[in-house]
């Protein structure tokens, strides 16, 4: 996965060296099958980053569901059990990364706050 290639080569990323605060959203087939450590290790090993994993579980989305009209109350629900107030509370210059399609446009929709993949945020990190 690009997480692993990421990690692996993290000691020789050309990193940027400016202060950078990265809140991470895992999605939920990351986090229930490969969990999210390689992903927090290659952001953590940029020399000024502070980089949080979000307390949250799943974004609401659930792949199609949450566009379903039917669902989509839930979803709002599920997302604001955690994950939309922690990134509301973040300060504006916060990076904030989900790897999840679905995710990032739950995001979007419910925060008006851009999430970006990992290999967006990584590209935003180099010198």
């Amino acid at each position: 996965t690009l997480d692993e290639f990421l990690w692996e080569h993290r000691k020789e990323f050309p990193f940027h060296d400016k202060e950078v605060r990265i809140a991470l959203h895992g999605h939920c087939h990351q986090k229930a099958l490969v969990g999210m450590e390689k992903t927090l290790e290659f952001l953590r090993a940029h020399p000024k980053s502070h980089v949080e994993l979000i307390p949250s579980g799943c974004c609401g989305m659930a792949g199609a569901f949450g566009y379903e009209k039917e669902h989509y109350p839930l979803s709002v629900k599920i997302a604001n059990l955690q994950l939309i107030p922690y990134l509301k509370g973040c300060p504006e210059e916060t990076l904030i990364v989900a790897s999840g399609f679905s995710c990032r446009t739950q995001i979007a929709d419910l925060t008006q706050k851009r999430a970006l993949h990992l290999a967006e945020a990584a590209y935003s990190l180099l010198k």
